[in-house]
């Protein structure tokens, strides 16, 4: 079956000052490690940017721009996107359908937005998702702090049954890619 790694917003603004991701350094390293799984068995790898239209994250300032530490790979590809789906209003979908893509490894920043909005969104168009438990990351808010929020999706996201196809929750460490 193959498989598409989908690392979501992993931009710069989000993994720096008081807004900075936790851990964003070792989620960092950690999907630096799947993507060189990935592109080792010829899984497309996709890059996929939050843009505003004016302001934080704009597009083409150094807080758009992907993080720091980041490795990318001239083969890799990317997606550019205005909402919290990196579906909606994107090539995304085409992109994979074109390289014959069944199902969807998921990482990225922030989980509560992006990376639950797309899982789900992923999940409705029956692709089956693999999330990674511990590449996946958050700011926090008000009521939850970082692991908490990263806890709460990797336990709630799993257990959405309705769509059909289903979310799995592994670790970085535990993930095979293409096996």
């Amino acid at each position: 079956m193959t498989t598409a790694l989908l690392i979501i917003d992993v931009q710069q603004g989000l993994c720096e000052g008081e807004g900075r991701a936790f851990e964003s350094d070792q989620v960092i390293a950690r999907i630096n490690q799947l993507a060189a799984q990935a592109r080792s068995v010829y899984a497309p790898v996709v890059f996929i940017q939050h843009e505003s239209t004016s302001g934080y994250l704009e597009h083409g300032t150094r807080e758009w721009q992907l993080a720091d530490g980041l490795q990318v790979q001239p083969g890799d590809l990317r997606v550019r996107k205005k909402t919290p789906d990196a579906f909606l209003n994107t090539d995304l979908e085409a992109l994979l359908k074109a390289r014959g893509v069944k199902e969807v490894i998921v990482c990225g920043m922030h989980t509560e937005f992006c990376v639950d909005t797309t899982t789900r969104r992923a999940l409705a168009l029956g692709y089956p998702v693999t999330l990674v438990a511990d590449a996946h990351t958050s700011a926090g808010n008000a009521v939850l702090t970082p692991r908490q929020v990263i806890d709460h999706h990797n336990a709630t996201l799993t257990n959405i049954s309705s769509f059909g196809p289903r979310v799995l929750a592994v670790a970085s460490a535990g993930l095979q890619i293409g096996a």
